[in-house]
């Protein structure tokens, strides 16, 4: 715990500004209220689920929140050098066209359909859903990785650094009050868990608990490339052209993907984004982040499970 103290007291000490702070703060207040006012990313992007212009809005969504960011951070940091380093362009717009790809991407859908002539089209549909992004994710970064970074440092924070993990398990234990707390939240509910009866068991003749935990896993596979773009490209990739200024526009834009999410959650996706994003850039490791991030997500669906256990 010391040194996660240590990590944010060195990172606020040389990017802390109250006025930069607070004009994030009011930024994203002002569109995390429009977003859920308006239900945007629902009922407007979503609207043209299996288009391929779905992909696109999603791009300019994600840029608009990335690049408000960067000139905040740039605006305030008097950093307009920024703007015109090339490689400043190839990188984020190489990141967010990835993540847009794989965030409108929908063509698991037809794969669902062609498993076993679509009849367990559900539950290929919530299984392949999570596991596109060894397509639209991995293999792009991995092209990019090998073509255009070629650093030797690691992919992207994925180099496994065992050193000190226990830090994460701390955190994780304290977000456990949190969750159990949401969790009787009815908005919560609606969301969670993610799993449903599919009827897959009965398909392939296994007890439910074995098509569910199959799917658990897929959903929790689905956290990785998240991980690897968030806090392994967009912080530790990009910070050898923004330095510490890498957390705080990758901060942005990870809350604007949580639009579909309860509004809760979205709200605390700012503050385990940043402090996520920090101990990235401190360890050059996202593992950290993939630890919490599979801890709270399979938390976030036991604790639903047992209310709805518990409810029955």
């Amino acid at each position: 715990m010391r040194n996660l103290i240590r990590y944010l007291r060195e990172h606020l000490k040389a990017d802390f500004r109250a006025d930069l702070y607070a004009a994030a703060a009011l930024f994203l207040a002002v569109c995390i209220s429009i977003n859920y006012y308006l239900d945007f990313e629902d009922s407007y992007i979503d609207a043209y689920r299996g288009e391929n212009i779905r992909i696109l809005f999603y791009f300019l969504l994600y840029a608009f929140a990335y690049y408000a960011g960067v000139f905040l951070w740039t605006r305030f940091h008097r950093r307009p050098d920024i703007w015109r380093r090339r490689d400043f362009w190839i990188y984020s717009l190489s990141g967010l066209a990835i993540y847009s790809w794989y965030a409108g991407f929908y063509g698991f859908n037809e794969w669902s359909h062609s498993v076993f002539g679509g009849e367990i089209y559900q539950f290929a549909f919530y299984c392949l859903r999570n596991l596109q992004s060894l397509l639209t994710v991995i293999l792009p970064l991995v092209v990019f990785y090998n073509f255009i970074e070629k650093d030797s440092n690691g992919f992207y924070g994925m180099r496994p650094k065992w050193k000190g993990l226990q830090i994460y398990f701390i955190l994780l234990l304290c977000m456990v009050p949190l969750i159990t707390y949401a969790s009787f939240q009815p908005s919560f509910l609606n969301s969670y868990p993610t799993y449903r009866d599919t009827n897959a068991n009965e398909f392939f003749n296994v007890p439910e608990w074995v098509t569910a935990l199959v799917y658990e896993l897929a959903y929790g596979w689905d956290f990785v490339p998240t991980e690897l773009m968030f806090r392994g490209f967009l912080v530790i990739g990009m910070a050898r052209i923004l330095g510490r200024g890498a957390v705080f526009p990758m901060v942005i834009t990870y809350a604007f993907i949580h639009f579909g999410k309860p509004p809760g959650e979205t709200i605390s996706s700012i503050f385990g984004g940043y402090i996520l994003g920090v101990i990235a850039l401190q360890t050059r490791s996202i593992w950290g982040g993939i630890i919490i991030h599979l801890g709270v997500a399979w938390l976030m669906e036991l604790t639903a499970f047992l209310q709805l256990g518990l409810g029955n």
